[in-house]
């Protein structure tokens, strides 16, 4: 692999993989800034990217599709509110159920998450060669699994 150290030692991957998302957070918080954007965090990204594709989503499907309780995905929500970037609507066929959907201003920070996106991906990929990008996907899918399973 290419610039990879020899002599690293075994067991030392999640302390990597908390370092690289500590960073990869920071530079899209700063990047976010570059565009004039603030109070925005990477978690609030998580929701943002699903509401991109999806014209609306229950409060209990992002709950569950970003992998956080529902009262945290609440917080998250509220923030975006604050922000104008999200609006609520309760289902008119359900009571209980209460959708997320972007505002027109929401819908207008997906040019800079793609930008972002881009950014971030040739940090990641872009000194890997032919086939590791995949290898490295592969493996980290891997472990994803095997943690799924235990937890």
């Amino acid at each position: 692999m290419s610039n990879y150290n020899i002599d690293m030692k075994k067991g030392n991957a999640l302390a990597l993989i908390s370092r690289i998302r500590e960073k990869a957070n920071r530079f899209i918080v700063r990047e976010l800034e570059n565009h004039g954007i603030k109070g925005i965090v990477p978690s609030h990204g998580d929701i943002l990217v699903i509401l991109f594709q999806e014209e609306k989503c229950s409060m209990k499907e992002l709950a569950n599709r970003i992998n956080r309780t529902k009262p945290t995905v609440t917080v998250l929500i509220e923030k975006l509110m604050e922000y104008g970037f999200v609006e609520r609507e309760k289902s008119r066929t359900d009571s209980r159920v209460t959708y997320v959907k972007l505002t027109n201003k929401g819908k207008n920070l997906k040019p800079v998450f793609d930008d972002i996106s881009k950014k971030i991906d040739a940090l990641l990929y872009g000194d890997l060669n032919d086939g590791e990008p995949e290898i490295f996907e592969r493996l980290l899918l891997q472990v994803n699994s095997k943690l799924d399973k235990e937890i």
